[in-house]
């Protein structure tokens, strides 16, 4: 073999060699810089949710509590027609998976249940018999539609198609309530998940409000 034949052999050899280190130090570093700057899913998370994420679930958990336990006076009654009685099924199965979401949320982003934006909570909130009567809660009777002791008593006390004309005027009142709190959030809050449930609770409630009024005129 020549001299020209080794020498262009070597060149040929050299110029392999450097494209393929030069392909994979550009690798390298894209896969470093994807990797640095790609924050784990947790982290993206926990930077997304703002105060007003923290305030609507907190106040959101005792409104949808009393909105259960309104329902549970109504079911225990005799004499309630069929369409409110389903109606008021429907709203418990609706509100308790909301009221563990919400204290689901609280609790991945490190924040206690109680604050000073929702008076009168004490810890957890699943499945407690009696919102009116915690300490605290006749501060806002209500607010956001909320129903004060005396409201819950005028319900306890109603019977058969009297009771249930009460549930559905008090609860539209309470709905409307709900739907000013999501309203605040879908234009203030930040975490996405709880701007979508927001937006369900706006589109669900009022739905439901429709339905109301339209039972109260058959009563």
């Amino acid at each position: 073999m020549n001299k020209k034949a080794l020498a262009a052999g070597a060149i040929a050899l050299a110029v392999a060699f450097t494209t393929s280190a030069c392909s994979d130090s550009s690798g390298n570093e894209a896969t470093t810089a994807t990797a640095t700057s790609a924050p784990t899913s947790a982290e993206a998370n926990s930077a997304r949710f703002d105060q007003d994420d923290v305030m609507f679930s907190r106040m959101m958990i005792p409104h949808h509590a009393q909105a259960i336990e309104m329902s549970d006076m109504l079911l225990a009654k005799d004499g309630i027609p069929e369409p409110v009685r389903a109606l008021a099924e429907q709203i418990k199965a609706e509100q308790q998976p909301e009221i563990e979401q919400f204290e689901a949320w609280l609790e991945e982003w490190g924040m206690p249940m109680r604050g000073d934006d929702a008076p009168g909570m004490n810890g957890h909130m699943s499945g407690m018999p009696s919102v009116s009567g915690m300490p605290g809660m006749d501060d806002m009777p209500h607010m956001d539609g909320m129903m004060s002791e005396q409201d819950m008593q005028a319900l306890s006390d109603a019977q058969g198609v009297d009771a249930a004309r009460l549930y559905l005027e008090q609860m539209i009142a309470h709905h409307e309530g709900a739907i000013e709190m999501a309203q605040d959030e879908i234009e203030d809050g930040q975490y996405p998940d709880t701007v979508e449930l927001a937006r369900t609770i706006v589109d669900t409630q009022q739905k439901e409000i429709d339905t109301m009024r339209q039972l109260l005129t058959t009563l």
